[in-house]
């Protein structure tokens, strides 16, 4: 969905993009206007962002309208951290977020993050920003916490597998890896070298992404969101590349190497998180989870 404010943009004062500092207000939104239980309690990444006042009347943030936005980004996040949280007890020790932007896993989940190496991979400007404003808060940056910078815009974006071990991660050792919200800005092609790249992985290392489904494999109601967040994204000078069905991310993966690979459908997501709440909050069909194991 399209910003109508000016929204927070990685300009030369190297903050982070508008992407991030959405996906950071709608977690907080969860919190503020919906009612429990929370799927995911997250307002550090609102103190991160620390927005104008008056940010809840932006356009963006519309309580109804982002109802299934919002759901989504708590649900694939919460998905995501159980998953992580479920390799550590069974002995994995390495995390990678691939375009960490404004995630808070290491700040929430020091229980679990702490058993942990976790490696965020972003670009450099709005990853020192990051940085700069975790001291601020006083969280700081633990030794556990790694930051990757990769300038992606440099070209360098294939390369962030080859900086990781430099920057302590052990290829020969298992990790749970997580790319949300990143495979509809690549193309089809980039999208399987990085499955290609993954499938590399030591074994028993889990990777899950999301990806976008076709508009005319999303449930009815789903479609006029849909369209409006290409709409937004193309006009905000990143637009949507790639869509997959579901069928078609299965078969990427198990092709680039996987073992084992599978589809997480916005209807699991839905009875997990959100069955039986009183004010009907469900994700949309739109964006999914492949779940993919070496």
């Amino acid at each position: 969905m399209a910003d109508d404010e000016t929204a927070e943009t990685a300009d030369k004062t190297g903050g982070p993009d508008s992407t991030a500092v959405r996906v950071a207000l709608w977690r907080a939104m969860h919190v503020q206007v919906d009612p429990p239980p929370h799927v995911l309690e997250d307002e550090i990444g609102l103190r991160l962002a620390d927005p104008p006042a008056g940010w809840r009347s932006r356009g963006d943030m519309d309580p109804r309208a982002t109802s299934r936005f919002r759901a989504g980004i708590v649900a694939r996040a919460r998905f995501v951290e159980d998953l992580v949280a479920a390799e550590a007890d069974r002995g994995v020790g390495q995390y990678v977020i691939l375009g960490a932007g404004l995630d808070t896993f290491a700040q929430r989940r020091p229980d679990v993050a702490g058993r942990l190496r976790v490696f965020e991979v972003d670009r450099p400007g709005p990853q020192a920003w990051k940085a700069r404003r975790l001291t601020e808060l006083g969280y700081g940056v633990p030794g556990w916490l790694r930051l990757v910078p990769v300038d992606f815009e440099a070209g360098e974006g294939a390369s962030w597998w080859e900086r990781l071990p430099a920057a302590g991660f052990d290829p020969g050792q298992p990790a749970v890896v997580a790319s949300t919200g990143v495979s509809m800005y690549l193309t089809k092609d980039a999208n399987a070298a990085t499955l290609r790249e993954l499938a590399a992985l030591a074994p028993g290392s889990t990777l899950v992404m999301t990806f976008l489904r076709p508009v005319e494999l999303l449930d009815e109601e789903d479609r006029p969101g849909l369209l409006a967040s290409e709409q937004g994204a193309r006009a905000s000078g990143t637009p949507f590349i790639s869509f997959f069905a579901p069928e078609e991310i299965l078969a990427m993966a198990r092709d680039a190497g996987f073992k084992d690979a599978r589809h997480v459908p916005a209807a699991t997501l839905n009875q997990r998180y959100f069955a039986d709440r009183a004010d009907g909050l469900r994700t949309s069909s739109g964006e999914e989870l492949l779940v993919a194991s070496t």
